[in-house]
């Protein structure tokens, strides 16, 4: 016997027209190219709308698939609705990533039409002569900022929300339909691609913006940093109109000054970026004497955050760091660290640099190398796999390759432990780990007791070949300006911090490390530059 609920579904359409129904006036703010935009989400509604209608008109409807090569803007908020909201699906390619792959995956998806900024046009021009389908650009700009280009088939956004009507109505979808297509960054192979439906994307917006992990309110103003093209932009573009937070949207722009005005001047209290984001910030504002406003959590992800930079927004800012875990294939956040049972000290510290747990609607669980489930009891290592309403469970057009267990349990690529209490502890990637002796060294954990040192802006941990233990870790770094350390001050700095036998058996210094488009240390870089000689072991 069912029960009596209407049948809604769940689609994107329903998260914006809620939002300019009961948040209408909340302020989305866009910079892009120099061009300042103040708007609602009232008008956000009606422009996506009419978009949507003026796409229609063109014939592109279910199962089709636009592009977007663009940065966080007014404009690529409502174009994710505007696409979705007819049945078609939006891929937001990754400028960050290298021309190759970036013209891989627009090829890959076969679309005709590429929406870009005029901070892309040139990016766009280069990759030209590689894109297979593509026959027409929309730049998304105002008519008078539109770009000198050579690319054909050029129109202007503008024109595209002129030529629609502001009355269309969204056609009733079912929410099992495809909404939005990311791929991975490439660091393993080429790019794969995770096909979000409309119903899971509602779904981790809605759990993952209550309180337990992002606790958002119409009270809130989110700084936008992650890029809509990196796991859906970590969800803002949905559960910012859904909670009826505020929005603002720094464009391509990512210098510190410029983000901290923005703190300020915009009243955010909600601040989601990789953790060098924050540290720079941190060191900005001790330089300059400046507060950061109404800002009271961060969210962090793609490394954990280093403990000093957590107690020093908490003690000097009254700023909480939240640590989030996640991927492009569990849609954007799953896990988030919470510390509202703590007052403060060392346990406070502890578990804000946890994983944290599952939001309602993902399930986490760790197996041994023959896919046995392991125990959590907060010190057995094993392979990650997690399930859910959101989770991938397969790849876009790539039936060859396994991304579930035979019991319907998704492979993550991680190795981690789980406390009693079903805290997550990401112990390091599965490619990354260093197995020495048969023991396994976690390099994250080396990396975050490198960094406590006064000295140390950065660390990486990767493994070298060694006769009797098969594997031990080497340690590089990066030092603060005019800090200096030698490489047995440092291994004496952490024989407090880790195991004895964790030891770097060698330190190298280097004057950066090289990062990839989601802002983690690329180790594969890391290996060539050993193999090359740049760096010795």
């Amino acid at each position: 016997m069912h029960g009596l609920n209407q049948d809604y579904p769940l689609t994107l359409s329903t998260v914006l027209e809620h939002a300019a129904v009961n948040f209408a006036d909340v302020p989305v703010v866009s910079f892009s190219h120099g061009e300042e935009t103040r708007t609602d989400y009232r008008s956000t509604a009606a422009r996506a709308r009419r978009l949507a209608c003026a796409l229609s008109a063109e014939g592109l409807g279910a199962d089709g698939f636009v592009g977007s090569l663009a940065w966080n803007t007014h404009r690529h908020l409502e174009l994710f609705y505007g696409v979705s909201g007819i049945g078609a699906a939006l891929h937001t390619a990754n400028p960050r990533l290298a021309p190759e792959h970036i013209a891989y995956t627009i090829n890959f998806s076969a679309y005709r039409t590429l929406f870009i900024d005029p901070d892309t046009v040139a990016l766009t021009e280069r990759i030209l002569p590689e894109l297979q389908h593509v026959e027409r650009f929309v730049v998304m700009a105002a008519r008078d900022r539109m770009p000198a280009t050579a690319l054909p088939n050029v129109i202007c956004y503008e024109d595209l929300i002129d030529a629609g009507d502001e009355a269309f109505a969204w056609p009733v979808l079912d929410e099992r339909t495809a909404c939005a297509l990311c791929f991975t960054s490439g660091t393993t192979g080429v790019p794969k691609g995770a096909l979000y439906s409309h119903r899971g994307t509602v779904l981790s917006a809605l759990s993952t913006g209550g309180g337990n992990a992002w606790a958002l309110s119409a009270d809130d103003a989110i700084l936008a940093l992650p890029g809509f093209f990196h796991c859906n932009g970590w969800g803002i573009p949905f559960f910012g109109p859904m909670y009826g937070a505020k929005l603002v949207m720094p464009g391509r722009r990512m210098d510190t000054e410029f983000l901290h005005g923005l703190i300020v001047d915009e009243g955010i209290t909600v601040g989601p970026a990789v953790p060098t984001i924050w540290m720079d910030m941190l060191e900005h504002g001790h330089r300059t004497g400046l507060g950061f406003g109404r800002l009271n959590r961060l969210f962090t992800g793609g490394t954990a955050p280093p403990a000093k930079m957590i107690e020093a927004y908490w003690h000097d800012h009254d700023v909480r760091t939240h640590h989030a875990w996640g991927m492009t294939e569990t849609t954007h956040g799953a896990t988030f660290s919470f510390t509202s049972r703590y007052a403060g000290g060392d346990e406070a510290i502890a578990a804000m640099r946890t994983q944290g747990k599952p939001a309602y609607g993902n399930e986490i669980r760790i197996v041994d190398d023959e896919s046995r489930p392991l125990p959590r009891d907060g010190k057995t290592p094993g392979h990650l796999q997690s399930r859910g309403h959101w989770i991938a469970g397969a790849y876009f057009r790539r039936p060859e390759v396994d991304v579930q267990s035979a019991d319907g349990w998704m492979t993550t690529g991680d190795v981690a432990v789980i406390d009693p209490d079903n805290t997550l502890h990401i112990v390091d990637r599965a490619k990354d780990v260093i197995k020495s002796g048969g023991e396994w060294i976690s390099s994250p954990a080396m990396e975050e007791a490198a960094c406590r040192h006064p000295a140390v802006q950065e660390a990486a941990v990767l493994a070298v070949p060694h006769p009797r233990w098969q594997e031990r870790p080497m340690l590089v770094a990066v030092l603060r300006t005019n800090a200096t350390i030698t490489a047995d001050e440092l291994r004496e700095h952490l024989a407090g911090l880790i195991p004895k036998w964790w030891l770097p058996e060698a330190i190298a210094f280097v004057p950066e490390l090289p990062h990839g488009p989601t802002g983690k240390v690329q180790k594969d870089m890391l290996r060539q530059w050993l193999r090359d000689g740049k760096i010795a072991a």
